[in-house]
Protein backbone atom coordinates (compact mmCIF):
# COMPACT_ATOMS: atom_id res chain seq x y z
CA UNK A 1 0.00 0.00 0.00
CA UNK A 2 2.92 2.34 0.70
CA UNK A 3 3.91 2.35 -2.97
CA UNK A 4 0.36 3.22 -4.05
CA UNK A 5 0.27 6.12 -1.59
CA UNK A 6 3.60 7.38 -2.91
CA UNK A 7 2.22 7.13 -6.46
CA UNK A 8 -0.79 9.25 -5.44
CA UNK A 9 1.55 11.86 -3.94
CA UNK A 10 3.49 11.87 -7.22
CA UNK A 11 0.27 12.44 -9.18
CA UNK A 12 -0.54 15.67 -7.32
CA UNK A 13 3.04 16.92 -6.89
CA UNK A 14 3.11 18.90 -10.19
CA UNK A 15 0.28 21.18 -9.04
CA UNK A 16 1.73 21.87 -5.60
CA UNK A 17 4.14 24.59 -6.66
CA UNK A 18 6.71 25.00 -3.91
CA UNK A 19 5.00 22.60 -1.51
CA UNK A 20 6.42 19.15 -0.86
CA UNK A 21 4.61 16.21 0.72
CA UNK A 22 6.42 13.33 2.43
CA UNK A 23 4.76 10.12 3.56
CA UNK A 24 5.32 9.42 7.27
CA UNK A 25 3.08 6.43 7.97
CA UNK A 26 -0.10 4.55 7.13
CA UNK A 27 -2.16 3.09 9.97
CA UNK A 28 -5.73 1.80 9.95
CA UNK A 29 -6.69 3.75 6.83
CA UNK A 30 -5.10 6.98 8.05
CA UNK A 31 -2.22 8.40 6.03
CA UNK A 32 0.14 10.71 7.91
CA UNK A 33 2.26 13.14 5.90
CA UNK A 34 4.59 16.07 6.39
CA UNK A 35 3.74 19.13 4.30
CA UNK A 36 6.71 21.41 3.71
CA UNK A 37 6.40 24.87 2.19
CA UNK A 38 9.36 26.29 0.26
CA UNK A 39 10.33 29.76 1.41
CA UNK A 40 11.59 30.59 -2.09
CA UNK A 41 8.55 29.33 -4.01
CA UNK A 42 5.49 29.25 -1.77
CA UNK A 43 2.98 26.71 -2.96
CA UNK A 44 -0.64 26.20 -2.06
CA UNK A 45 -1.89 26.05 1.53
CA UNK A 46 -1.58 22.96 3.68
CA UNK A 47 -5.34 22.47 3.89
CA UNK A 48 -5.65 22.45 0.09
CA UNK A 49 -2.73 20.02 -0.22
CA UNK A 50 -4.35 17.63 2.27
CA UNK A 51 -7.71 17.86 0.52
CA UNK A 52 -6.19 17.18 -2.91
CA UNK A 53 -4.15 14.25 -1.59
CA UNK A 54 -7.09 12.77 0.29
CA UNK A 55 -9.30 12.99 -2.82
CA UNK A 56 -6.62 11.29 -4.93
CA UNK A 57 -5.99 8.57 -2.35
CA UNK A 58 -9.67 7.80 -1.86
CA UNK A 59 -10.02 7.48 -5.62
CA UNK A 60 -7.00 5.16 -5.91
CA UNK A 61 -7.34 3.35 -2.56
CA UNK A 62 -10.88 3.24 -1.16
CA UNK A 63 -9.58 1.81 2.12
CA UNK A 64 -7.98 5.18 2.96
CA UNK A 65 -10.23 7.07 5.38
CA UNK A 66 -8.25 10.21 6.13
CA UNK A 67 -5.06 12.13 5.43
CA UNK A 68 -3.53 14.12 8.29
CA UNK A 69 -0.49 16.37 8.48
CA UNK A 70 2.02 16.06 11.27
CA UNK A 71 4.38 18.82 12.31
CA UNK A 72 7.55 19.03 10.25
Amino acid sequence: MEEKVKEAISKIRPVLGGTDVTLVSIEDGVVKVKVLQSSCHPGIGDDMVLEMLEDQLKEDLPEIREVVAIEA
